[in-house]
């Protein structure tokens, strides 16, 4: 088939359709009756020769092959809407612009002050609104809904950019009371009460169990593969409170070094190398390719990008 025969207005519909997964919604937010969604639908099923979408239990699915080409058509549609969007200048200095990002507890005390820092003195009117990752989803940043997510992420959409800002490893903060400051052995932080904390990923979280070593995250990770685990008082989403609460004579709390750093310059406590080995975790840096050409998302970018690039308390690895 030659490619002018085709309407490409049919793969706009198709890749809204594939988003909603529901035809009234989907021609809602094309602007256009339902009636001419479905007659749309019906000619992209005999384009491709295949039903795209079937109607289950669950409601629309998409098949196979329409999962297929979905990550296709989002960069093609992509690639076109760059083609055709003004050219535009971006004046930081001038703009008052908001940029909407998607940051962990972790990312927000360790870069989010730094990079704020940059753009009071670059453009003083621009406004940052952090959002927490139970706030978003993957889709609301696709759309550009939000400009980017800064986390350490399992998986990410194979259609998002990412940079990876930096490495961590991970340090103890202890009570400067606490015994164990002189003498801080594997045997004596398995025989001591712990603060978990964690939280990265999309999506609202549930209960934790302390029995669920999977769920648990890197350092209880880290133990299992050398047959132990900790003995957990306290769950917390937060490192802030994580901080606070290893102020206690009895607690230790186990984070990424850069946050137990910022932790220990402010509080009475002392920091110490785990005794055992954690693989070191990943910040990253991901947004949506409707915004990779973007001027103003652009220069954003590369302000937290020359944050994370400079020398910290811990070695910093940058690469895109």
């Amino acid at each position: 088939m030659n490619l002018s025969q085709i309407d490409l207005n049919l793969l706009v519909y198709l890749d809204v359709l594939l988003r909603e997964k529901n035809v009234t919604r989907a021609a809602n937010h094309l602007g256009i009756t339902q009636p001419a969604l479905s007659n749309s639908l019906k000619r992209l099923r005999e384009l491709f020769g295949d039903p795209l979408l079937v109607r289950t239990s669950e409601g629309m699915t998409a098949t196979a092959r329409a999962l297929e080409i979905q990550p296709l058509i989002r960069q093609v549609l992509s690639e076109i809407e760059q083609v055709v969007r003004p050219s535009e200048i971006f004046y930081p200095a001038k703009s008052s612009r908001v940029f909407r990002i998607m940051a962990s507890d972790y990312a927000e005390a360790t870069l989010i002050p730094a990079v704020l820092g940059v753009l009071r003195r670059e453009a003083p009117d621009v406004i940052l609104d952090v959002v927490t990752p139970s706030d978003v989803t993957f889709l609301d940043v696709e759309q550009g809904r939000v400009d980017m997510a800064i986390n350490r992420f399992d998986t990410i959409p194979q259609s998002f950019h990412q940079r990876t800002l930096w490495t961590d490893t991970f340090s103890c903060l202890l009570s400067v009371q606490n015994p164990l400051v002189f003498d801080f052995t594997l045997e004596n932080y398995l025989r001591s009460k712990h603060i978990w904390v964690s939280k990265t990923g999309f999506g609202v979280g549930v209960g934790m169990n302390p029995k669920d070593v999977q769920r648990l995250g890197w350092v209880d990770e880290a133990l299992a593969r050398i047959g132990q685990k900790r003995d957990i008082s306290v769950f917390t989403r937060h490192y802030q409170v994580a901080t606070l609460l290893a102020q206690q004579h009895d607690l230790i709390a186990t984070l990424p070094s850069k946050a137990a750093t910022l932790a220990h310059r402010y509080g009475a406590l002392v920091l110490r190398e785990p005794p055992f080995p954690i693989p070191p975790i990943e910040l990253k840096m991901a947004w949506s390719p409707l915004l990779q050409n973007n001027s103003d998302h652009r220069w954003l970018r590369q302000i937290i990008s020359s944050v994370a690039d400079r020398p910290g308390d811990q070695e910093i690895r940058a690469r895109d």
